[in-house]
C-alpha cells in the first residue's frame, strides 16, 4: 500500500550552460490530485508551497537531492490481525478500520512511512490480552467474539489511541472474520440448504398443481374444455368439433348396444320356447311308457313345465276330466253293455276311452 508516501525520487544535480544563466529542473515526477510534494534540500525537507503552480527554476528544486510525493487527503485503512481459538486448526481473523490523514507532510518524508499499515500493524499487536478473549470460543461462536473484540477494541483504543507521527490516526471499528476453509465450508452448506428449500418448494408446488389438476377433471371433461378455452390453450371450433364426433360416437354405440340386447332377448326367448317343446315331448315319451294316465296330473304337469296356468273349470279340483278309482277287470271303464261308469277309474289303454 504506497500511502501517504506515493512516490519517492533522487533528482539529478541541474547545471547551467554558458549561453543562459537560468537553469530549469526536468527530472521532476508529475503530482497527483491530493499529493504534496516534499523536496530535501541539503538536509532539510521542505513543502513545496501547496496551491503555489509548480516552478521547475524555483531555488529549492534546483537544489533538491530528492522528492517525495506525499497523500495528504483522509484515508480509511484497514488492518488485519490473526486471533486464536480453541482448535489449533481454526483461527479467527481481526480486521481494525483506522482513518488517516497526513498533519506534517516534511514528517512522513523524512520517515519514509510508505506503508501505514506497518505502524498500524504494530499498534494492534502491542494489546497481548485481544488473544485471550477469543481463545476460549470455537468457531462457530464468531458472534459471540465479534462482540467482545469490539469492546476489547474500543477500550483499547480509548486508553492507548493509536499513535504516527505527523498523522492523525482514529480507530473506528473491528470485525472478526472466520477462517478461509470455515467460510467456504458454510458457504456449501448455505447453498446446500437452499438447493433443497428450492427442491421441497417445487415439489410442493407440484403436488399443490397434481391436486388442482385432479380436482378439474372430476368435474369433468366440459369444464376441462371450459378452463382451456379460457387460457387460450384450446381452440373453441376444436372442442365443438370433437364434443360433435363424441356424440355421434356415443350414438352409435347405443344403438349398436340396443341391437345387441335385443337379438339377446329374442335369441332367449327363443331358446326357452325350444326348452318348453323339448320339455313337453320328453313329458310325452315318458306317458307313452306308462301303463295308466292319469290326464288331470299330466295336464298340470304340462302346464307347470311349459310354465303355463290351468284354466278355470279345466283340470281344476271341482271338475276332473278323469277321476282316480280302482280298476276293474277287462274293460273297467265301460260296462259290457257300452255305457260309462261315471265313477269309473283309470282306463289301461287310450282304445278303452273310445268304446
Amino acid at each position: 500500500m504506497n500511502y501517504p508516501v506515493i512516490a519517492e525520487h533522487i533528482l539529478a544535480t541541474v547545471q547551467g550552460t554558458w549561453w543562459s544563466r537560468r537553469r530549469r529542473r526536468e527530472d521532476v515526477p508529475p503530482l497527483p490530485p491530493g499529493a504534496v510534494y516534499v523536496l530535501r534540500v541539503g538536509g532539510n525537507y521542505r513543502t513545496f508551497p501547496e496551491g503555489m503552480v509548480f516552478d521547475p527554476s524555483h531555488p529549492d528544486v534546483l537544489d533538491a537531492s530528492s522528492v517525495s510525493l506525499v497523500d495528504t487527503r483522509a484515508r480509511l485503512v484497514n488492518v488485519e490481525r490473526p486471533l486464536p481459538s480453541v482448535s489449533e486448526a481454526d483461527n479467527f481473523t481481526m480486521r481494525a478500520s483506522f482513518t488517516c490523514q497526513v498533519t506534517d507532510p516534511t514528517v512522513i518524508a523524512r520517515q519514509g512511512i510508505v506503508d501505514v499499515t506497518v505502524p498500524l500493524c504494530a499498534y494492534l499487536m502491542g494489546d497481548s490480552d485481544l488473544p485471550r478473549v477469543s481463545a476460549g470460543h470455537r468457531v462457530e461462536e464468531i458472534n459471540a467474539v465479534r462482540t467482545e473484540v469490539s469492546h476489547r477494541m474500543t477500550a483499547y483504543s480509548a486508553i492507548v489511541p493509536p499513535r504516527v507521527t505527523g498523522m492523525s490516526v482514529e480507530f473506528v471499528s473491528a470485525e472478526v472474520h472466520a477462517s478461509d476453509n470455515l467460510r467456504d465450508w458454510e458457504q456449501k452448506l448455505r447453498d446446500e440448504r437452499r438447493s433443497w428449500e428450492l427442491q421441497r418448494g417445487q415439489r410442493d408446488f407440484e403436488a399443490q398443481d397434481a391436486l388442482r389438476i385432479a380436482e378439474l377433471l372430476s368435474q369433468g371433461s366440459d369444464h376441462v374444455d371450459a378452463f382451456g378455452i379460457a387460457r387460450k390453450e384450446i381452440d373453441v371450433t376444436e372442442v365443438a368439433a370433437r364434443i360433435h364426433r363424441l356424440t355421434d360416437e356415443e350414438s352409435t354405440r347405443r344403438h349398436k348396444a340396443e341391437t345387441s340386447e335385443r337379438d339377446h332377448e329374442q335369441a332367449r326367448e327363443t331358446a326357452d320356447a325350444q326348452m318348453r317343446r323339448d320339455m313337453l315331448l320328453t313329458l310325452l315319451r315318458q306317458m307313452g311308457g306308462s301303463e295308466y294316465v292319469d290326464y288331470h296330473q299330466v295336464l298340470e304337469q304340462v302346464l307347470r313345465e311349459t310354465g303355463g296356468q290351468t284354466t278355470p273349470g279345466v283340470g281344476g279340483a271341482g271338475t276332473r276330466m278323469v277321476e282316480s278309482g280302482p280298476s276293474r277287470n277287462g274293460r273297467t271303464a265301460a260296462g259290457r253293455d257300452g255305457s260309462r261308469d261315471p265313477q269309473g277309474g283309470f282306463v289301461k289303454d287310450e282304445d278303452d276311452l273310445v268304446d
